[in-house]
């Protein structure tokens, strides 16, 4: 009979498993029939395709007489019967060593994808492991530089907040900010809000207001849009039809969304289909490869892909994060812009959220995140994101981790508050200019320091609402926002935003990948990835290393000094000089030997505590344990063992105390090798006063021949390496150097400092 999980007969470090996030998430077994398959199914079809007369007469298993809608448009549109005698004749192994040899050029393969079914490209990238894959992205994705974008939502559909947030995502980089409500009939008043705030600091982001596709497209006609991406495609008929669409309405919508000079994407993504109930015991891969044939076939520029609303799903499969990969993989290897689907929280596992992301940082992509919330989690109407507002810093440390381009800046306190109190005040002026009511100043401040709406008090998705309406009713457009922002005196962002209406006009930001950067639309078209090996393709430039190099707790010799409360003063005038140090002959005697810089440059250990303080506790320990001590600075080393050494063969019984200013102490005899110590202190930064006492009083007891209990300093875990190594080497770098290898130690005459503590106490 099998104990219980809470048995007392149970290893206990399960107990300790159960407790991490991580048992939050939950994972599928494989099982084709109810469509848990991956990569492969024993459902999916064998690639194969049939040309006669320069029109698809079969495909990966089926006659054109059984084409479903998806058969059909693909088949129609897609394929390319010339390139395809070629394309699907090649073994695919063959393909895919194609797509990691950095020797055949992406353009190559962007026509050999036109021949190939969604089958055989299902087939190609499979064949790839998960670092293929990512390499192969890279030389695949369409811009050459990279990108990401926002989602900007709160709870309340607060407009006040919506518009400093969106500046504050602005600024931190993002070159598209999406938004959606809580409540839907607020939908115009968000786009009003996201625009006002979007044009605060910095021209050419675009922007979505994700609603019903008819409510949406109004919205865009208005120019309170300038890209949309919920046109959503499915890899089964029935899945597609289940929403009233076929793949010729879908087409039609882009095109009237591309004819009005909006940006389009459509929206696929692993496991919709198995979601929504019909997945036809197809594997997510082949499914998804449909998906995205027919979007090439539908005209669209780009795709927002990679499991989106189903990630967490197709993560929680074997191999499901690889499989992500793969359709991202598959987007830009037929020649769309990928939004790579990094919107959604894949799981509650810190760990397993920055694994996902690695490889998009290091390969780049064209929007690395379709929606990264840059808001709290609480306030992602969209649900979590992969990263959030909490989780900003994190990643701008994995770019600089990485040196690579994920698309975001570091931004200053001063520099933040300044655009979230411009952006309010903005949006404020254009409502009252537009009569959508005058805001209170206490609303308008409430918004500026706080992280999320649950710190504000300002409008209610209820107060929101006829806002809304009356935005639509009165069809208030992006040209009467614009005169409101000039007659109120802000022009900056009034120009911001005829910029963008400009673009509309143009069209350039309708080509493949296009974004806008310092007013110039860049794209697969006039910046085109161009990756061929090393030395090629997109590398920051100097400028940019520098800034996103800017991140906060970056530490510098004289910060060091700053923070540590040292200076270059003189020698303490607790420890003065007296002559050289001989060699002591009382029995119980304990040399204490410092460091270099010990009470000179340096006068904290990394713990906090005053050296003067520290050298009290070791003395008052060696007299309560029967000693006395003497204190040596030693010039020849900054080493702690070699201070603990040299130390013991000075001292009159053989054992000796070697201390850094930092705090490191090591408890050394003289007969010892130098890194075969008695007793060691290495994690300075957790050892208190209480400790060096009783260093010194096991020290003092040595002497007598007894074999005292070594003083251990706790630790639980802490990532010591990373909160003080930085600023350790800065101070053992200042220590070395004033040794000198030839001198000799020195004898310091101790004073204890009015106050000091030399009292032993456990």
């Amino acid at each position: 009979m099998s104990e219980a999980p809470n048995s007392s007969n149970r290893w206990r470090r399960f107990g300790e498993w159960d407790s991490r996030p991580l048992r939050q998430d939950l994972f599928a077994a494989e099982n084709p029939e109810a469509g848990f398959s991956v990569f492969r199914s024993p459902h999916d079809p064998a690639p194969s395709l049939t040309v006669e007369g320069g029109r698809v007469t079969g495909m990966d298993g089926k006659a054109a007489g059984d084409f479903d809608i998806i058969d059909a448009f693909i088949a129609a549109h897609h394929i390319d019967p010339a390139m395809a005698a070629v394309a699907m004749a090649m073994d695919p192994g063959e393909i895919a060593r194609k797509l990691v040899d950095i020797n055949v050029p992406r353009q190559e393969l962007e026509a050999l994808a036109r021949g190939l079914t969604p089958a055989r490209l299902a087939e190609v990238v499979g064949r790839l492991s998960a670092l293929e894959i990512a390499f192969a992205y890279s030389k695949m994705r369409q811009r050459q530089t990279p990108g990401n974008q926002a989602h900007v939502t709160n709870a309340k559909d607060d407009p006040l907040q919506l518009a400093a947030d969106s500046a504050t995502a602005v600024a931190l980089g993002f070159d598209e900010i999406e938004t959606t409500m809580r409540v839907a009939s607020n939908g115009w008043a968000n786009a009003l809000a996201c625009t006002v705030g979007a044009a605060v600091g910095r021209g050419g982001v675009l922007f979505q207001c994700s609603i019903e596709e008819a409510e949406e497209l109004q919205i865009g006609l208005a120019g309170l849009a300038s890209y949309a991406e919920t046109v959503s495609v499915y890899g089964t008929e029935r899945a597609f039809i289940d929403g009233d669409d076929t793949p010729w309405s879908k087409a039609l919508l882009t095109a009237a969304y591309a004819s009005r000079g909006i940006k389009a994407r459509c929206t696929s993504g692993a496991a919709a289909e198995l979601l929504m109930g019909f997945h036809e015991q197809r594997s997510l891969l082949y499914l998804e490869a449909r998906c995205l044939c027919l979007q090439r076939a539908m005209g669209v520029q780009g795709t927002q892909n990679g499991g989106i609303d189903g990630a967490p799903l197709t993560a929680s499969m074997a191999g499901g994060v690889r499989e992500l990969m793969a359709e991202n993989l598959i987007a830009v290897w037929l020649g769309l812009e990928c939004a790579s689907g990094n919107d959604t929280r894949t799981s509650e596992s810190e760990i397993r959220v920055g694994a996902k992301i690695t490889p998009y940082l290091l390969a780049g992509s064209d929007l690395i995140c379709s929606g990264f919330g840059s808001v709290k989690k609480y306030d992602n109407s969209f649900n979590a994101s992969l990263f959030n507002g909490e989780e900003i810093e994190d990643y701008l440390v994995l770019q600089r981790d990485f040196e690579t381009d994920g698309g975001l800046t570091p931004v200053d306190e001063d520099q933040v508050l300044g655009l979230r109190v411009r952006a309010v005040e903005a949006l404020a002026a254009v409502m009252d200019e537009l009569g959508l009511g005058k805001v209170p100043r206490e609303r308008i401040m409430s918004v500026v320091f706080a992280s999320g709406s649950q710190e504000t008090e300002s409008f209610t998705a209820g107060e929101v609402t006829p806002i809304s309406a009356a935005i639509k009713a009165r069809g208030i457009t992006a040209v009467d926002v614009v005169r409101a922002l000039a007659a109120r005196g802000y022009t900056e962002e009034a120009e911001n935003l005829l910029l963008m209406l400009r673009q509309r006009i143009s069209g350039d930001y309708l080509q493949t990948s296009a974004i806008v950067r310092d007013g110039r639309v860049i794209s697969a078209v006039n910046d085109p990835n161009d990756y061929h090996g090393p030395g090629t393709g997109y590398r920051m430039p100097e400028a940019r290393w520098q800034a996103v190099q800017g991140i906060r707790n970056v530490l510098t010799r004289d910060r060091v000094l700053a923070v540590e409360d040292i200076g270059e003063a003189g020698e303490s005038d607790w420890l003065l000089p007296r002559g050289e140090a001989v060699r002591g002959t009382a029995p119980h005697e304990v040399v204490i030997g410092v460091s270099p810089g010990f009470g000179r440059q340096l006068h904290r250990t990394t713990a906090g505590h005053r050296l003067e303080e520290v050298v009290a506790a070791l003395v008052g320990g060696v007299e309560a344990g029967g000693g006395t001590a003497r204190i040596v600075r030693m010039l020849h080393t900054a080493d702690t063992s070699f201070l603990g050494l040299a130390a013991a063969r000075l001292s009159g019984s053989g054992y000796g105390i070697g201390i850094q200013a930092k705090g490191t102490t090591v408890l050394h005899q003289a007969d010892r090798m130098p890194h075969l110590n008695v007793e060691l202190f290495s994690n300075a930064p957790l050892t208190g006063l209480d400790h060096y006492r009783a260093l010194g009083r096991n020290a003092a007891r040595y002497t007598h021949g007894e074999a005292p209990e070594p003083v251990v300093v706790p630790v639980q875990g802490e990532a010591l390496g990373a909160r003080f190594h930085v600023r350790v080497a800065l101070l053992y770098a200042i220590e070395t150097a004033l040794t000198d290898p030839a001198a000799t130690p020195v004898e310091l005459d101790y004073r204890p400092p009015a106050g000091a503590d030399r009292s032993d106490r456990p």
